[in-house]
């Protein structure tokens, strides 16, 4: 006979689902802010920025002291490591300015992508020893809910049974550590957009995976209530000759998600992956316009498209601090009104510029 023994109180899981649903309140979405030191080289490079300690920081600074219009806006903020040990030039922890706006702090606990032996080029994530210690630090330290990504691409052969097996304990065993130390993880399974596959194919294998990953939710007894899914929205491969529309991608995606995902789950935090900002925002619109029922809370955690606007105003000049903190408003305004079904593109369905890059890293 399957037997369960609790695994939270009464008074965690309280907690645990008025921590996710503060994240997801009407409105507002994630700032996701938890890039590496090695993906902020990138992010910075692509504007003559030099990657250092110092620019990081000036960086995160830009987006942090925004006004009080994004506290409508954004219900909590993804810390990478370093980031979380950060002050402001007068010295206020990031950790305290952020909780001062209403805003609830996250950390990317996860230690990136490695090798999966045995497959084609797939990979598993690394991150798990000791993630029970150190939730428990990142908990006194003010973070209240984490995160841990996932990576899977389609091909001809990918991706295989092993991969996706492989990638859902993974995702469960974080959740369940999370969650004894206090913390809502958010759970992230990309599928990357990499490939020319169509929306069909695109919408088949994020069925499978997320079949998958709540499978092995209920395997590791993870409490629904308390957890945040990061999926991809559901579009074609980049390099897909069709084009679909904003309906299209939502429709394939809000039947993705109904086919999988357990009305339990409290919300839905969409990855732009490499989505221009504006095309995400659509996107995003879209499906909440979308007529099939949908139980979830279904918002945002965007990086990119949240900071690609604000990163080009900046440029690394302290003269462009406000310029580019008004980018980001902007973004985050428009994202709030996407994931009420509210926005309306003053351009009509103009994409922008991609920020997409193949086999992207974090």
């Amino acid at each position: 006979m399957t037997l369960q023994f609790p695994a939270l109180s009464e008074a965690q899981k309280k907690e645990l689902h008025e921590t996710a649903q503060r994240i997801v309140a009407p409105g507002k979405g994630i700032l996701a802010a938890d890039e590496s030191v090695g993906s902020m080289a990138k992010r910075l490079a692509q504007v003559g920025v030099e990657n250092t300690e110092e620019n990081r920081r000036q960086y995160r600074q830009i987006l942090f002291s925004a006004d009080d219009r994004i506290n409508s806006c954004i219900g909590g903020v993804i810390f990478f490591h370093e980031t979380l040990y950060q002050h402001t030039d007068s010295g206020v922890p990031f950790v305290k300015l952020i909780r001062d706006k209403g805003i609830l702090v996250g950390i990317k606990v996860d230690k990136g992508v490695v090798p999966l032996a045995g497959t084609y080029g797939e990979t598993t994530t690394q991150g798990l020893d000791g993630l029970s210690e150190r939730c428990a630090q990142y908990k006194k330290d003010g973070a209240v809910f984490a995160k841990c990504r996932c990576v899977l691409k389609i091909s001809d052969t990918n991706p295989s049974k092993l991969a996706i097996t492989e990638n859902a304990n993974v995702l469960a065993r974080y959740s369940s550590i999370c969650q004894q130390n206090g913390i809502v993880p958010i759970i992230e399974p990309e599928i990357m957009p990499d490939g020319d596959h169509d929306l069909k194919r695109g919408q088949y294998v994020t069925e499978k995976v997320l079949a998958a990953v709540y499978k092995a939710m209920s395997d590791h007894h993870v409490y629904l209530e308390g957890t945040l899914l990061k999926p991809n929205m559901v579009t074609q491969g980049h390099a897909c000759p069709t084009k679909y529309s904003p309906e299209d991608v939502a429709m394939a995606t809000i039947t993705a998600l109904r086919r999988t995902v357990p009305p339990a789950v409290t919300g839905v935090t969409f990855l732009s992956g490499g989505q221009s900002e504006e095309e995400a925002s659509l996107h995003l619109n879209a499906i909440n316009n979308c007529p099939l029922a949908k139980p979830w809370t279904l918002s945002f955690s965007f990086g990119r498209a949240l900071q690609a606007s604000a990163l080009r105003a900046w440029r690394g000049h302290k003269e462009n601090e406000k310029a580019a903190t008004e980018q980001f408003i902007k973004r985050a305004e428009v994202n709030s009104l996407a994931c009420q079904g509210k926005y309306q593109s003053a351009d009509g369905y103009e994409t922008g510029q991609r920020i997409y890059g193949s086999s992207y890293t974090y």
